[in-house]
This record gives C-alpha cells, sequence and structure tokens, in this order.
C-alpha cells in the first residue's frame, strides 16, 4: 500500500464531540481497507477518529502531541492493515490497541521525557494538581492498590473502563460479554472498593 496524504487533523472540538458521517459495516470496512481504497480510510478516520483521540490523550495529556499521534495511528492502521486478523478480535480492538501502543512508546520517548523536564517546577506542581485532582482527592490514594485485590473478572473491568478509557460497549466487545454483564460486574466492584474504604 502507498503511503495516505488525506489525513487532515480535525480541530479538538469535533474530536470530542465526534465527527458526522455516514457509517459503514466493519465488514465493509475490513474490505475497503484490504483493497487499500483511500475513501474507507477516510470514512474510517470520520468513524473512529474521536474515540481514538481520546485513549491517547489520557494517555498524553497534551492536545498537540496526541493529535500528532493520532495521525500516525492512521497512517500505522494504513500501511499495516495486512497485519490485521478479524479472528482475533474487532477492528476497533486492534486499531485502539495500536493507538494505546504508540501513545505509550512516545510517552517512554527520550524527546517526551526531556520535553517534560523542561517545564518549570511551579508549572509541573500545578499540573499535576489539576490533572490528578490530588488536592481535593487526598481519599483516593491507595486506589490502584485495592483494585489489584479485586476478583479477576473485576479488575479487568475497572482497569479497561477507568483507566483505559474504554466505554462500557468497547469493553463489553473487548472481553466478549455482554453490556449488562459488564455493568452488573463493575457495579459489584465498585461496591466492594467501597466497602475496603470504609
Amino acid at each position: 500500500m502507498n503511503t495516505v496524504a488525506f489525513i487532515t487533523p480535525l480541530p479538538t472540538e469535533s474530536l470530542i464531540i465526534g465527527h458526522k458521517a455516514s457509517k459503514l459495516s466493519e465488514t465493509d470496512l475490513i474490505s475497503g481497507l484490504r483493497l487499500g481504497d483511500q475513501k474507507t480510510v477516510e470514512k474510517l478516520y470520520d468513524m473512529y477518529s474521536g474515540s481514538l483521540y481520546g485513549i491517547i490523550k489520557r494517555i498524553l495529556k497534551d492536545e498537540e502531541i496526541s493529535e500528532d499521534i493520532l495521525q500516525e495511528t492512521f497512517l500505522r492502521i494504513w500501511q499495516r492493515f495486512s497485519l490485521y486478523n478479524p479472528a482475533k478480535g474487532r477492528l476497533f480492538t486492534w486499531m485502539s490497541n495500536l493507538a494505546r501502543n504508540l501513545a505509550l512508546d512516545k510517552l517512554k520517548s527520550k524527546g517526551y521525557v526531556n520535553n517534560c523536564r523542561n517545564e518549570k517546577i511551579s508549572d509541573l506542581q500545578f499540573t499535576v494538581d489539576d490533572q490528578f485532582n490530588v488536592r481535593n482527592n487526598p481519599e483516593t490514594i491507595g486506589i490502584k492498590e485495592m483494585v489489584r485485590k479485586l476478583r479477576p473478572e473485576h479488575r479487568c473491568i475497572i482497569d479497561l473502563v477507568y483507566y483505559q478509557g474504554y466505554t462500557h460497549v468497547e469493553a463489553a466487545e473487548e472481553l466478549q460479554i455482554p453490556v449488562g454483564t459488564l455493568k452488573t460486574r463493575m457495579r459489584m466492584a465498585v461496591n466492594d472498593l467501597r466497602m475496603w474504604f470504609r
């Protein structure tokens, strides 16, 4: 496949609100991508850029860098689509894993780390406080340790929904369980956590 140069960054507001577009079925998307159809990739971008951007931004916390990684994600999808195997999972799951891995690679990169080190200490303190709500939520200290004590089927749901930014539907697809079952298990997990914090 040739490199595609059509993906133009949407304004951040459009990414968050969602870009209106007629949707294609997953089967149609897969067929179009296998044929190297550029219009299919444009449609894919319209349908999934908002969700993938959300996953990336949750990891990187920076709009501009997140938009760059979103573009890189769609280029990788285009260039490496031959690696996608529908028997191993849904298309969105494969794309979201690709986006997450690129964001994590960026997070660990030397340039990103050096850029973070160059921030003023005072700015960094306020950034951390605001992002993690440290000043307003001292009671959240120790939650990750408590989550590790949950039953595995509950822990993976909390991880997907609260830490990785999956919607209930996406998490249910990832775990291959009904959405109702996911919500019930999530309620049970949250109740267990509340009990432990009393």
